[in-house]
């Protein structure tokens, strides 16, 4: 269906977005961005988020430390790295002008219900 495509696309189109912006609070390990991002409702599954950081390390946005467990095997801490924070900065200019730009073209138009309300 056309609306499930086209909200998934949305989705994955901010999902870098979100994801630099959680990492930029502090080192982070990998399954505390997914339980950020699950109360954000962006449901990321680890075999997407994973894939996702491998590739904003090799492009220079992150990078890691390892550190030792007292539950386990030692575990990836990731943290933005200055190119990531310059990235993210012009992620939050295109934001902004993305909201506006929606809010623009959204405004006036008349409401709809659904349904079953």
């Amino acid at each position: 269906m056309i609306v499930d495509n086209t909200q998934t696309q949305m989705r994955k189109g901010i999902l870098e977005y979100c994801i630099l912006s959680i990492i930029s609070r502090g080192e982070i390990y990998a399954s505390d961005i997914i339980g950020e991002l699950k109360k954000a409702r962006l449901l990321v599954v680890e075999g997407t988020l994973y894939p996702l950081l491998t590739r904003l390390k090799n492009n220079g946005l992150l990078s890691y430390v390892w550190k030792e467990s007292t539950s386990g095997p030692p575990r990836k801490y990731y943290q933005i790295t200055p190119a990531g924070t310059d990235v993210l900065n012009k992620l939050d200019s295109t934001w902004e002008e993305l909201v506006y730009a929606v809010q623009t073209a959204t405004a006036g138009r008349p409401e709809t219900t659904t349904g079953g309300e």
